[in-house]
């Protein structure tokens, strides 16, 4: 997308978390991106604004070609008041994006809206999965070693459970 831009040329795109984080081949193309455009905006979607076709989370990337990136707002986009999801029969709509169009012009940091610089993102590997900081009960994250860790201490916690009832019976 990048080669089809003018200089100066602003685009959107849809990407699915997936394409915001990974190493090798991924990890350069994002620091390409950053490097050659201005990443200025990611608007993170719900899980469920593509159900049912798809279930995975989604970003919105505004950028403009000929800038270098320097920081990332990213505006975390909530479902409406008493819906679970998005699907097939309540899609999103474009009156949801009004409080978005509202921050746009006048940006500031809030519960909704976030701002990473580059050499941050640059010290996470141009990670741009960035969850919302303000969002209270934050997602942990392990690396594939923690989890696998983890697993081993609870199937070594269930044997040990199964021995002890074994020799009650």
């Amino acid at each position: 997308m990048i080669h089809l831009l003018k200089p100066g040329g602003r685009a959107a795109i849809v990407l699915p978390d997936g394409s915001l984080t990974g190493d090798g081949v991924k990890q350069r193309i994002r620091e390409k991106w950053l490097t050659d455009c201005n990443v200025h905006t990611t608007v993170r979607l719900p899980n469920s604004v593509f159900s049912p076709y798809a279930s995975v989370a989604t970003n919105l990337c505004f950028f403009e070609k000929g800038i270098p990136t320097k920081e990332i707002w990213y505006y975390e986009h909530r479902l409406p008041e008493g819906q679970k999801s998005y699907s097939k029969t309540k899609p999103i709509r474009i009156e949801e994006f009004d409080a978005e169009k509202a921050w746009w012009p006048k940006r500031k940091e809030s519960d909704v809206a976030w701002k990473v610089k580059l050499v941050d993102i640059a010290a996470r590997g141009y990670d741009l999965d960035i969850k919302n900081p303000h969002r209270q009960g934050k997602d942990i994250q392990y690396t594939s070693v923690e989890l696998l860790d983890m697993l081993e201490a609870s199937f070594e916690k269930s044997a040990n459970l199964l021995q002890q009832l074994r020799r009650e019976f």
